[in-house]
C-alpha cells in the first residue's frame, strides 16, 4: 500500500484549518486517513504548526511521500533532517547521540529564527500602530484648527457687518438733516423771491417839446 503524508482541510470558510495525515494514496484528500500526525495553521503569521515529530519520521522510514506542502511542513520543523540523521545512524556514519545533538542545535536555531521574526513582526506592528495613532492625532489637530480658523473668520465677518451697520445707522439721519438744510422747499422758495417792480414810464425829451412848439408857431 503506497502511503502519502498530506494535508486534509477543515476550519471554516475563509478561513481554512489542516490537518497533517499519513493516508492511504488512494484515498480522497479528505477522506479517511491512516494516522494524524499534526495541524497546520495558516491564518497565523507566522504559520502556527504542531507536528509529531516521532511519527512523521516513522512514517518517512516506511516510505511514505510527503506531497510538496507537507514536505516543506516537515522540513520546517525538522523532520527531514531527523530521517536522515537516522539513515546515517543506521549505516554507523554517525552515533545516536552525535544526531541527537544536531539535531537540538538545528531545532535551537530554528527556535531562536523563529522567535527573533515574532519580535520583528510585533515590533513592526507595533510601529505601525504607533505610526497610524501619530497620523490620526495630526489630521485630529489640523480638522480642529481649521474649525477654529473658520469659526474665527466667521465671528470677525460678523462683527465687521456689524460695525457697517452701526456706522450707517449713525450717519443716516445727520445726511438726511443737511439734505433738508441745504435745499429749502418750493413754497419757501417761492416766498423769498422778490416780485419783478414796474418800469417808471419814460418822460418826453427836450428835444420833442421844441418841435411841438415849432408846428404851434
Amino acid at each position: 500500500m503506497s502511503v502519502k503524508i498530506r494535508l486534509q482541510r477543515h476550519g471554516k470558510k475563509g478561513k481554512p484549518f489542516y490537518w497533517v495525515v499519513a493516508a492511504d494514496a488512494r484515498s480522497k484528500r479528505d477522506g479517511k486517513y491512516l494516522e494524524k500526525i499534526g495541524t497546520y495553521n495558516p491564518n497565523t503569521n507566522p504559520a502556527t504548526i504542531d507536528l509529531n515529530l516521532d511519527s512523521a519520521v516513522q512514517w518517512l522510514h516506511n516510505g511514505a511521500q510527503p506531497t510538496d506542502t507537507a514536505r516543506a511542513i516537515l522540513s520546517y520543523k525538522g523532520a527531514l533532517l531527523k530521517h536522515h540523521l537516522d539513515g546515517g545512524v543506521r549505516k554507523g556514519a554517525l552515533t545516536q547521540e552525535q544526531a541527537d545533538a544536531k539535531l537540538a542545535a538545528w531545532l535551537e536555531a530554528k527556535a531562536g529564527k523563529v522567535d527573533s521574526k515574532k519580535e520583528g513582526l510585533s515590533k513592526a506592528k507595533a510601529d505601525e500602530k504607533a505610526k497610524a495613532l501619530k497620523a490620526e492625532k495630526a489630521a485630529n489637530e489640523k480638522r480642529i484648527a481649521a474649525a477654529a480658523q473658520a469659526e474665527a473668520a466667521v465671528v470677525e465677518e460678523e462683527a465687521a457687518t456689524e460695525e457697517v451697520a452701526e456706522v450707517e445707522a449713525t450717519e443716516a439721519p445727520a445726511v438726511e438733516a443737511e439734505v433738508a438744510t441745504e435745499e429749502p422747499t418750493a413754497e419757501v422758495a417761492a416766498e423769498e423771491t422778490p416780485v419783478a417792480e414796474e418800469a417808471p414810464a419814460a418822460e418826453e425829451t427836450p428835444a420833442e417839446e421844441a418841435s411841438e412848439e415849432e408846428k404851434e408857431a
